[in-house]
């Protein structure tokens, strides 16, 4: 897991519409990335919903919001159209940058174990530098708690 004050791993993924978004691309900005396990589901369509709800705000803190998870390009729109998301979804469907960003770990449920995607929000700023790191997410008030720390660090 990435702590804060590393350095962002490079990525090259597709969104949700195949048009490939890479770190180097969107430096500059603040960015709220986000790694949540599978589209459609109740508690990732809840923060999709949350972050698409608050994008607003987080343009105002001249930031963006960028969703990742294994799901392809093709179920990234479907998400998107079904619940009208303004939000940009990239899709790792090898796990490759999950892995470089040590979100891709040993899960446990109802006593069997598979590797997935451990939910986590982190904050990087315009010089492409973890600033903050939410881990093992609970998705109520999240995106509030999420906006909070993104005001206060760039207080700083």
């Amino acid at each position: 897991m990435l702590k804060i004050d590393d350095k962002a791993p490079e990525f090259c993924l597709p969104n949700q519409d195949d048009v490939e978004i890479c770190l180097r691309d969107i430096v500059g900005k603040w960015i709220v990335l986000y790694f949540y396990p599978k589209d459609s589901t109740p508690g990732c369509t809840t923060e999709a919903c949350e972050f698409t709800e608050a994008a607003p705000d987080f343009s105002e803190l001249d930031a963006i919001i960028i969703g990742v998870s294994a799901d392809s390009a093709k179920k990234h729109r479907s998400f998107i159209e079904k619940f009208d998301l303004g939000i940009t979804l990239l899709s790792d469907e090898n796990t490759q940058m999950m892995q470089e960003y040590g979100v891709w770990q040993m899960k446990k449920n109802y006593g069997k174990e598979y590797m997935g995607i451990a939910r986590t929000t982190l904050i990087i700023n315009p010089e492409g530098i973890v600033k903050a790191v939410f881990a093992n997410v609970k998705v109520k008030d999240h995106v509030a708690k999420v906006k909070i720390e993104l005001e206060r660090l760039k207080a700083l």
